[in-house]
């Protein structure tokens, strides 16, 4: 992976959550360096709403996608919502 790629998290952790991102989230790469298995993800909502987080992702709980759709980030954040 490097910096800019799509990815998308497999997988629904503890800390990942914490910070809003759950299983099936788009984002994208923002530096070009990994840390012990970890990339800076960026989480981003449309438009010019509020990027859902900023974390260290660990490379083997996400996957690289060709595209991200800030959208299906906005879905599934609802639906967690809905549910609380």
């Amino acid at each position: 992976m490097k910096m800019m790629d799509c990815v998308e998290v497999t997988v629904e952790k503890d800390r990942y959550v914490k910070d809003g991102v759950h299983k099936g989230m788009q984002g994208w790469i923002c530096l070009d360096d990994c840390v012990n298995g970890y990339w800076l993800v960026n989480f981003p909502q449309c438009g010019e709403k509020e990027d859902i987080a900023e974390i260290s992702v660990y490379e083997e709980d996400m996957k690289e996608i060709p595209v991200m759709y800030a959208a299906v980030n906005e879905e599934i954040k609802a639906r967690f919502k809905e549910t609380k």
